[in-house]
């Protein structure tokens, strides 16, 4: 890689979430590159389950549709999570009533945003690819980071062709292992590695004869889980089987499927175990740690790869907006202030779910009191419901309910801005447009005025606030303030933005 072109923003891995960040920095108009040591983006998918509130992120810079339409249209079938001995024992249609749903079934008005089915890992890669490299971020790939030093003034990367990459701000999204990480000298705490090592093995085969039409996540067979990639001929199933050649792992599924005369095709066979692991910080000077890097979490709940998007979210916006002078230099801090509490309370939230995995497929409120009982959390609640308390947020408020999503989304200082419909197609969340954004009741009119000489995007929407209130609301579209006094809102801006004097607007 030869580019004397330097990037405001190095990112090292090329990942869902390396790719993410690439993707919301160059939303913000900030120049990137990511660094990946793979050749390209990974066939294996390593998930299958992307969340509401990722899913808005995507909303957020147009990139939705490009990935609903790379997910698997199941109709609304989805039957969620099965249980059989080989699959094609198991009467799909007739197991449908124990069958246990996606846990967001239930909850389509908290959030714009719905796939119509299961979005594959390696299929989300594709288009982010795609989506950050339109916009003009750079990917590099067959790049190695060997070396991390870092000034007052940038980071310098040196990779393995010898070349240097120099950087203002450096994102290591290099996964469990972090080079990046043992470079910075931060170390970790948890319980590390969980359970016994397992396999993961894509393979391509003609399963409808024993589908008939049926969709479902995965399904819990005697030899291991079978999960479903494009529910048609890409699948996945884990075993905890290990050392598998492909014709060992071929054995395996037929076995699973029932059909010892079914002909598939392995395309790759991954080893993985469960782990469970929290950065001691996510920063040290001009360079952060997000995804597995700063924190691993076991798989039940689907937490990792989202939580890890959320982190790239968090801080393309900050990162652009110190960049460009918009915002203090301390407004950084508040990644770690935020994203890493955050992150503690979903590790623990993972490390529940495998202590008493049924719990979270609970539903109603018997399952609420199920979970109450040993400390855990609604599932979406995890997924939307946390909240920040940091000096980017002005008075926040504590998380009132565990399990009540809708509690959670009140309007509060640090919560996600509740979703409501204002026009057709148009959510609340939609109004933010990546920016500053003073949300005021049908009478703020006085609001709008102080938001538009504070260079604020602004909008009146009936049933959001009382009259005489008004929010302010970040580019993340978390609530930063709540107030009822206009004159107080430019004073709570330039708390938020961490600066003591007018800058430019954010």
């Amino acid at each position: 890689m030869t580019d004397t072109t330097y990037p405001e923003v190095l990112v090292v891995g090329g990942g869902s979430v390396g790719l993410s960040a690439a993707l919301f920095l160059a939303h913000h108009g900030v120049s990137t590159l990511v660094v990946e040591r793979r050749d390209s983006v990974s066939v294996h998918p390593r998930a299958t389950g992307i969340g509401p509130r990722t899913l808005e992120f995507f909303r957020e810079v147009g990139s939705f549709d490009a990935l609903a339409a790379q997910a698997v249209d199941m109709g609304g079938r989805n039957l969620g999570k099965v249980y059989g001995t080989t699959l094609m024992e198991t009467d799909l249609t007739a197991t449908s009533h124990a069958a246990t749903p996606p846990i967001t079934a239930k909850f389509d008005d908290i959030s714009p945003c719905k796939l119509p089915g299961t979005l594959a890992q390696n299929r989300l890669d594709a288009v982010l690819l795609a989506e950050a490299t339109r916009r003009g971020a750079r990917v590099s790939y067959g790049s190695t980071v060997t070396g991390v030093a870092q000034d007052a003034e940038g980071v310098t990367a040196t990779l393995d062709s010898g070349e240097t990459v120099r950087a203002r701000y450096l994102i290591a999204a290099d996964g469990v292992r972090s080079f990046v990480r043992e470079q910075l000298g931060i170390g970790i705490t948890g319980p590390g590695p969980l359970g016994a090592p397992m396999t993961s093995t894509l393979f391509r085969a003609d399963l409808t004869p024993y589908t008939k039409g049926a969709w479902f996540a995965t399904i819990n067979l005697d030899n291991g889980m079978l999960v479903m990639v494009d529910g048609s001929r890409d699948w996945i199933f884990h075993t905890r089987d290990v050392d598998l050649t492909p014709e060992q792992a071929a054995a395996q599924i037929r076995a699973a499927v029932g059909d010892d005369a079914l002909e598939l095709e392995v395309r790759s066979i991954l080893p993985w175990r469960p782990c469970g692991q929290l950065a001691d910080r996510f920063a040290v000077g001009r360079a952060f740690l997000a995804g597995d890097a700063a924190r691993a979490v076991p798989p039940l709940g689907g937490f990792g790869l989202n939580t890890g998007i959320a982190d790239a979210h968090n801080l393309a916006w900050k990162i652009a907006l110190v960049l460009r002078g918009a915002a203090g230099p301390q407004l950084l801090d508040t990644y770690e202030s935020e994203r890493r509490p955050v992150a503690a309370w979903t590790l623990d939230q993972a490390l529940l779910r495998g202590v008493h995995p049924k719990l979270h497929w609970m539903s109603g409120p018997e399952g609420d009191r199920a979970r109450a009982a040993v400390g855990m959390a609604h599932g979406v609640v995890v997924h939307v419901g946390y909240r920040y308390d940091s000096a980017a947020i002005v008075d926040s408020k504590e998380r009132p309910s565990d399990h009540d999503i809708r509690a959670n989304l009140d309007g509060s200082p640090g919560s996600r801005l509740p979703h409501l419909w204002v026009a057709d197609g148009v959510s609340t969340l939609d109004l933010i447009q990546s920016r500053f954004t003073v949300l005021a009741g049908p009478n703020g009119d006085a609001w709008l005025r102080a938001a538009d000489d504070l260079g604020l995007n602004a909008h009146q929407v009936p049933g959001l606030v009382p009259d005489n209130e008004a929010l302010l609301v970040r580019p993340d579209a978390f609530i930063a303030w709540r107030g009822n006094d206009v004159e107080d809102l430019e004073t709570a801006l330039d708390q938020v933005l961490t600066r003591s004097a007018a800058a430019p607007a954010a």
